[in-house]
């Protein structure tokens, strides 16, 4: 699953690239909640819970169907 999940990242880093940020996958567990930290300009970004949320969880979703939460760590 650590794979599947890293691809969608790969889809997403072009778009926090244009605003200066990043996403780095911290762990994954067995019940499918994933950890990532926001690096760059995400990292300290007041929209940085949004932007997880609403990008970056719903594509994990749909593309892992396995992953159940996205946590900010």
């Amino acid at each position: 699953m650590r794979e599947k999940i890293e691809a969608a990242l790969d889809k997403i880093r072009p778009f926090l690239a244009a605003d200066g940020g990043n996403v780095e996958l911290v762990d994954v567990s067995e019940g499918g909640v994933v950890k990532l930290k926001l690096t760059g300009a995400c990292g300290g970004c007041p929209m940085a819970t949004m932007t997880l949320r609403q990008g970056v969880e719903q594509t994990l979703r749909k593309e892992v169907p396995e992953v159940k939460e996205v946590v900010a760590v």
